[in-house]
């Protein structure tokens, strides 16, 4: 009987293990979670996907989702174009990194939602500097994305004085109230274009 129900439990772990992957092949991303690995990867950035995968979410974070063998772009620009909403976790060296603000640059092109959140630095601290490496159009594209986010209502985190839990845990709320209200506003786009409202919406009479 033992046996039976262990051979049972060890069953539904593999299925539920294999219906999660398949999720996370399948579906596409619904936040995409923008930062600076060296600083961010073993705090804010996994703590956020972690949170966000328990609620149900298909967040993005790149060392999660890549694997070897993926076109490093292809699989970035995919997730971006593919999310809802977009959170960049700027730290002290994120503009040092360029696929940072590539990243960053296409949220905005693409009109994503972006949620800041300052973590150890101040957004007056941010700047683009010039870089040898980088073309004076992406120069331009880096600095009017990084501008946007800056002036951007977002969330600040001291890691010298914060909770990090309760900072994460209050993050993921904001978050999930973002994309809820993205998709009751795509909702609206959809039966406003196909004049389709819903019964109990009681449409204001002419005078």
């Amino acid at each position: 009987m033992q046996t039976s129900l262990a051979m049972k439990s060890l069953f539904n772990y593999h299925r539920n293990t294999a219906q999660m992957l398949a999720k996370r092949l399948i579906e596409p991303c619904d936040v995409f979670l923008n930062h600076r690995s060296p600083d961010t990867k073993r705090t804010v950035a996994t703590l956020l996907y972690d949170n966000l995968r328990m609620r149900g979410f298909n967040p993005f974070l790149d060392e999660k989702n890549m694997k070897p063998g993926d076109k490093l772009f292809d699989k970035i620009n995919g997730g971006v174009i593919e999310c809802k909403i977009g959170v960049a976790v700027f730290s002290p060296r994120y503009c040092e990194s360029y696929f940072c603000l590539h990243e960053l640059a296409l949220l905005t092109a693409c009109k994503k939602k972006v949620i800041p959140i300052f973590f150890d630095v101040k957004p007056s601290q941010l700047s683009v500097v010039k870089n040898g490496n980088w073309s004076e159009e992406e120069l331009r594209r880096f600095r009017w994305a990084l501008d946007e986010a800056k002036n951007t209502v977002g969330l600040t985190f001291n890691s010298s004085k914060g909770n990090l839990g309760e900072f994460v845990a209050n993050a993921s709320e904001i978050i999930i109230e973002s994309m809820k209200e993205h998709q009751n506003e795509e909702q609206m786009k959809q039966m406003t274009a196909g004049n389709h409202f819903p019964k109990h919406m009681h449409l204001p009479i002419p005078a």
